[in-house]
């Protein structure tokens, strides 16, 4: 059993480089706008101070679009922590505990711990919140909780209505763009968790939200084949699936940023 756990964890990468925006721009927005509707008075105050008239959905996709200017190159696998097969809860959350390589992981716990700092710059404040925003929709999103030899799905070649894609740009966009609504649209037509489902989703450590990502990515693999064509079987499949997760990633991070703002 030991072995087999030693060839898990060796087998381990989370620094793979990996182009990719999880949810595209329009599921970052739907998490931003979900989130926002749960923020506590306080936690709305501290946001508004830091983000002015920005919107938490509209800020949400800075860490996307500041990927131009390579003065931010090192943030870039902050968005992701690839993973191979062969983790149960218990190994996963045994790793992601000694875990110290730069990705989503180790950077949000950064995060969250420098926004904690009241005496942190503002400057410093509007950066970290926009990452963080940024990054909990981004473990939301399977595929950036996927294998590390294909790039979180990125080398899976398929077509998605005749054209071409790839697994990952499927999770990340088609599936949201195929609802043709706007951020603001969908947002309302998904939010409709109850209050269990939120105080039991907020209640769950980051680990277990990455875990799920996990095993659900690992569902997606086996589903699929290379040059697979995708349409409107897929999305009837999957929507669901989807909305729940976007759901999910707006519900804690509201819980996120109701304790870093207490």
């Amino acid at each position: 059993m030991k072995t087999v756990y030693s060839i898990i964890i060796a087998a381990f990468i989370c620094y793979t480089p990996m182009k990719a925006s999880a949810w595209g721009t329009n599921g970052h927005r739907i998490v931003g706008e979900i989130a926002e509707s749960y923020l506590s008075p306080a936690a709305r105050k501290a946001v508004l101070d830091i983000l002015g008239n920005e919107s938490m959905a509209m800020t949400s996709n800075w860490p996307d679009f500041i990927k131009s200017d390579t003065n931010y190159k090192y943030l870039d696998p902050w968005h992701y922590c690839n993973f191979e097969d062969g983790f149960t809860m218990e190994t996963f959350k045994d790793y992601l505990k000694k875990d110290t390589i730069v990705d989503a992981y180790t950077k949000l716990n950064f995060i969250i711990k420098e926004l904690k700092d009241k005496q942190l710059p503002k400057d410093r404040k509007l950066f970290y919140l926009r990452l963080l925003i940024h990054i909990v929709g981004d473990i939301h999103q399977p595929m950036h909780l996927g294998k590390v030899g294909d790039l979180g799905g990125n080398k899976i070649k398929l077509s998605w209505f005749n054209e071409p894609t790839n697994l990952h740009a499927v999770w990340d966009e088609k599936l949201v763009e195929n609802q043709k609504l706007s951020y603001t649209e969908y947002a309302k037509a998904i939010n409709h968790a109850t209050i269990a489902e939120r105080t039991k989703w907020q209640k769950q450590p980051l680990s277990e939200w990455m875990f799920e990502s996990y095993t659900i990515s690992r569902e997606l693999y086996a589903e699929v084949k290379p040059d697979q064509k995708l349409s409107y079987n897929y999305n009837f499949a999957h929507i669901a699936q989807v909305n729940a997760q976007l759901l999910k990633g707006g519900v804690r991070l509201a819980g996120l940023l109701n304790s870093i703002f207490a």
